[in-house]
C-alpha cells in the first residue's frame, strides 16, 4: 500500500529509499521540504500534495528525516507506529555510522523494512478483526440473565403481594374546597343603541359619571373617537443658520475660488512639499526599537560565554563527567506553554501560537542538550529562528522591477487592493501611488469601490493632491496620476477592465485597483471580488489588514482565500499574493498580527503602513519584528 519511503539527512543526503510505483516523487518531497520543514510548519506530521499524502518524522539527534508517501484516498492507521518502529530499527542498526558521520556509505535496509511493514500491518489487522468479531451466546450478557429477572412487574405493583405497613395505606388525596369570594356586582354601564357599536357623546359622558362619580366641567365636550385616534404629527426641526442651496455661495469659505488644481495646491502645507524627492528607490525598513538594547544583549552573551570559558579544563572535564541531556516532551512542555502565553499576549492568534510551539517541540525533541545549556534559552533560540523563517518571503516581490518589465513590454502593471472595511485600503493605495510617482511611473487609479458612499470622492481628493505635489510641469507636461471612475452601483469587474484598457491605450505604467471593503463572510461582495480578479488577472493581489487584530486575522485571510478559490471556478484559482500591514505605529511591541497573517497565507508582507502621511510606508524588517515579539 505504500508508494514511497525515504530516509535522508537534513543536509540533503539520501541514505535509503523504497519505491513501490514508477511515479516520480521528487516534486512531492521537495514541496514537503520547502513548504513544511523549512517554513517551520512541522507541528502536524501530515502533508498533502495533489493525490498523495506524505507523513514524516524528524530525528533531531542524528538530523534525519523519515518520509512515507501513499495515496490520499487511503486511510492507513498504522503509519505513525510504522515510522516510530522504522526510526528505532534504523538508529539501532546504524548508530555507529550515524555518530561518526559516515552518511555516504550504502545502507542495506530492505529486509528490515519489509519485515517491519508486514509486522505492523498484521498487528493492525488483528486489532481491527478483534474489534469486529461477534461474541458467542455464552459471552453475551443475555446468557447471564435468569427467567426471574426477565419477568416484568406492573408499575403500580411495588409491594409484591405484601400488605402495606400500618398507617401507610395509600389513601386518595382530597383537595380542599375552593373558597370563592363573592365579587361585587359592577354597575351596569350605559349602552349605546347605535348599530355600528360606536358610543355617542352622551353615552360617553354618562359612563364617565358612573365610573368616577364626578360630572365633567361645564362646557367640556367629550372627545369623539375620531378626534382621539388622530395623532399629532412630528413637526420638522428648524435649525438656525442651517442654510439652503441658495446660501451655498455665502457658506463657501474656500480661500481661492479659481481652478480646482489651484485650490488644492494652496492647501498643501510646507511640510508636505518636503515629501517630494524623499522616496526614490526601495523603501526603508522598519526601524528597530533600539540598537543599544541589542548591543547590550550581545555584550551580555559575550561575557557569559567568556566566563564559561574562563573555567578552562575544569568546566569541560565536569561537563564530560556529567554527560549530555536529551530533550523530551516533558522537558519542553512547561517552557513552551510560557512562550505560547507570551506570544498570545503579543497579539499572535491562539491557534498560530499553538502551531508554532508544536513545531518547535518537534524540532527540539530528541535533540542533545549540553549540561550547561538552559532549556529556556534553547527554546527561545529555536522560536526566534522559526519566526524569522516564517516572516522571510518564500518568493521575491519587487514591484519596481516588475513594473519596469511590464513597461518594457508595453503593458500596464496592475495591482488590486482588497480587505475588510475600514483597514485603510484607499489611504495606503495613495501612499503606494506617491512612491511609484517618486520613481518615475505614471499611475492610473481605478475607482472600483462602487459600494461605499464617498469612496470615489476620497480617491479624487488624493489624485488632486498627488498631482499638486508632482505637477505636470515638472514631468514634461505629463499628468502623473489619473482617476478612472464611473460612479456608484456599477460592476467593479467591468470598471477595472475598462481602466486597464484605458491605461494600455494611454501608455500609463501602473494601474492601482481600489475595491470595496467587505467582511469575509459577505458572500455577494466576495463573489464580486473573485469575479474582478478572475476577469482581469492582475499582476499582484494585495490584502490590506490591520496590525491591531489577533485571532480575527486568521479568520479574515482564510475566508478570503477560500472565497476566491470557491467563486473563481478555476482549477488553479488566483489567491492573495501579498499583505499590506496597516496602523503598525499604533501597536507598540504587539506585532503578532504579522506572524499570524504570514503563517496563514504563506505570502510575504510587502508593505507596512506606519503613519498618516504619504511617506509613512516601509518594508518589513523581520529581525525587528521578531525582536519585539520575543523580548
Amino acid at each position: 500500500m505504500l508508494d514511497f519511503f525515504t530516509i535522508f539527512s537534513k543536509g540533503g543526503i539520501v541514505l535509503w529509499y523504497f519505491q513501490g510505483t514508477s511515479q516520480l516523487f521528487t516534486a512531492p518531497v521537495n514541496s514537503l521540504i520547502r513548504s513544511v520543514i523549512l517554513q517551520e510548519r512541522s507541528g502536524s506530521n501530515q502533508f498533502t500534495h495533489e493525490a498523495l499524502t506524505l507523513q514524516y518524522k524528524l530525528d533531531n539527534e542524528f538530523e534525519l528525516v523519515y518520509v512515507v508517501a501513499y495515496q490520499k484516498i487511503l486511510q492507513l492507521s498504522y503509519i505513525d507506529k510504522f515510522l516510530d518502529t522504522i526510526q528505532l530499527e534504523f538508529r539501532n542498526k546504524y548508530k555507529d555510522d550515524l555518530q561518526n558521520g559516515a552518511l555516504a556509505r550504502t545502507f542495506d535496509f530492505q529486509l528490515d523494512f519489509d519485515r517491519i511493514l508486514i509486522e505492523v500491518e498484521q498487528e493492525t489487522k488483528k486489532k481491527l478483526l478483534k474489534g469486529r468479531t461477534m461474541k458467542t451466546f455464552e459471552e453475551s450478557e443475555k446468557s447471564k440473565k435468569t427467567v426471574k429477572s426477565m419477568i416484568e412487574s406492573k408499575p403500580d405493583d411495588k409491594t409484591n403481594g405484601k400488605k402495606p405497613a400500618k398507617g401507610k395505606e395509600n389513601k386518595p388525596m382530597q383537595s380542599p374546597p375552593a373558597q370563592s369570594s363573592p365579587k361585587p356586582a359592577a354597575a351596569p354601564m350605559a349602552t349605546s343603541n347605535q348599530s355600528n357599536g360606536e358610543l355617542d357623546p352622551e353615552t360617553i359622558r354618562k359612563n364617565l359619571e358612573k365610573k368616577f362619580g364626578t360630572k365633567p366641567k361645564k362646557g367640556a365636550e367629550p372627545k369623539s373617537p375620531e378626534s382621539v385616534n388622530k395623532k399629532k404629527g412630528k413637526a420638522g426641526t428648524k435649525w438656525d443658520l442651517s442654510g439652503t442651496s441658495k446660501d451655498a455661495e455665502t457658506l463657501d469659505f474656500t480661500p481661492d475660488k479659481g481652478a480646482e488644481g489651484e485650490t488644492v495646491e494652496m492647501r498643501i502645507k510646507d511640510e508636505e512639499k518636503q515629501y517630494v524627492g524623499t522616496m526614490g528607490g526601495q523603501l526603508k525598513n522598519i526601524e528597530t526599537d533600539s540598537e543599544s538594547e541589542e548591543e547590550e544583549e550581545e555584550e551580555t552573551a559575550t561575557k557569559t560565554a567568556s566566563s564559561k570559558k574562563s573555567g578552562g579544563g575544569m568546566f569541560s572535564m565536569f561537563k564530560n563527567l556529567v554527560g549530555s541531556k536529551m530533550l523530551s516532551q516533558d522537558d519542553l512542555k512547561p517552557v513552551l506553554e510560557k512562550f505560547k502565553e507570551h506570544l498570545i499576549s503579543k497579539n499572535v492568534a491562539a491557534d498560530i501560537a499553538q502551531k508554532l510551539c508544536d513545531s518547535v517541540a518537534v524540532k527540539l525533541e530528541g535533540k542533545v542538550l549540553g549540561t550547561f545549556s538552559s532549556i529556556t534559552t534553547t527554546v527561545k533560540t529555536a522560536l526566534n529562528e522559526a519566526c524569522l523563517q516564517i516572516l522571510s518571503p518564500q518568493r521575491r516581490v519587487d514591484i519596481l522591477r516588475d513594473a519596469m518589465d511590464a513597461k518594457k513590454a508595453r503593458r500596464p502593471f496592475c495591482i488590486t487592493f482588497c480587505g475588510v472595511n475600514g483597514v485603510g485600503k484607499s489611504t495606503n493605495l495613495a501612499k503606494i501611488c506617491f512612491w511609484l510617482i517618486e520613481n518615475g511611473f505614471r499611475v492610473l487609479i481605478a475607482a472600483c469601490d462602487t459600494f461605499r458612499a464617498g469612496a470615489v470622492e476620497q480617491l479624487r481628493t488624493h489624485t488632486r493632491k498627488l498631482n499638486a505635489l508632482h505637477p505636470p510641469e515638472t514631468h514634461g507636461g505629463q499628468q502623473m496620476v489619473q482617476l478612472y471612475e464611473k460612479g456608484y452601483g456599477k460592476d467593479a469587474a467591468g470598471i477595472a477592465m475598462e481602466a486597464i484598457n484605458f491605461a494600455r491605450d494611454c501608455h500609463i505604467d501602473v494601474v492601482l485597483v481600489d475595491t470595496a471593503g467587505r467582511m469575509q463572510d459577505n458572500e455577494p461582495l466576495m463573489r464580486a471580488l473573485a469575479k474582478l480578479i478572475k476577469v482581469n488577472q492582475p499582476d499582484l493581489v494585495l490584502f490590506v489588514g490591520e496590525a491591531l487584530v489577533g485571532n480575527e486575522a486568521v479568520d479574515q485571510l482564510t475566508k478570503f482565500n477560500q472565497a476566491l478559490a470557491d467563486h473563481s471556478n478555476m482549477t488553479n484559482p488566483r489567491l492573495i499574493d501579498g499583505i499590506i500591514l496597516t496602523k503598525f505605529d499604533t501597536i507598540d511591541d504587539k506585532v503578532g498580527a504579522a506572524i499570524s497573517m504570514t503563517y496563514t497565507t504563506g505570502q510575504p508582507i510587502v508593505f507596512v503602513g506606519t503613519g498618516q502621511t504619504y511617506t509613512d510606508l516601509r518594508n518589513l524588517n523581520a529581525k525587528a519584528v521578531v525582536h519585539a515579539l520575543l523580548k
